[in-house]
């Protein structure tokens, strides 16, 4: 059964939401590691995890599949070229690492980073 095991919903409504998860795994893809909340970063590299799984198959299908879910050919591009080095690797490409408070209103802050 599929209880309880939806999204957290990050206090945004689905689309922001959406936008937002998607926006942090194109710059994790781009800069190899980003600094945010901990409830985000879960939810980035959950996706991140997704994309990178089915990257490692280097065909028109799952280039579509990722297309599909990000809209971006440049990131489609470089996520393909990313994926090759985790050809080996069974899972577990991000690794996140808990950085303290942030100073504002002391929300627990991580840093995601591509192993």
């Amino acid at each position: 059964m599929k209880h309880r095991n939806g999204n957290k919903k990050l206090n945004l409504p689905t689309d922001q939401r959406l936008a937002l998860i998607k926006g942090l795994v194109q710059h994790l893809i781009n800069k190899k590691s980003i600094k945010t909340t901990s409830a985000r970063a879960k939810q980035a590299s959950q996706l991140a995890e997704k994309l990178i799984t089915i990257a490692k198959t280097d065909t028109v299908f799952n280039r579509r599949h990722v297309f599909k879910i990000i809209n971006n050919k440049d990131f489609v591009k470089l996520l393909f070229n990313t994926a090759k080095s985790y050809k080996d690797r069974n899972g577990g490409y991000t690794k996140r690492i808990k950085c303290g408070l942030r100073k504002g209103d002391s929300a627990e802050m991580t840093l995601l980073e591509l192993i």
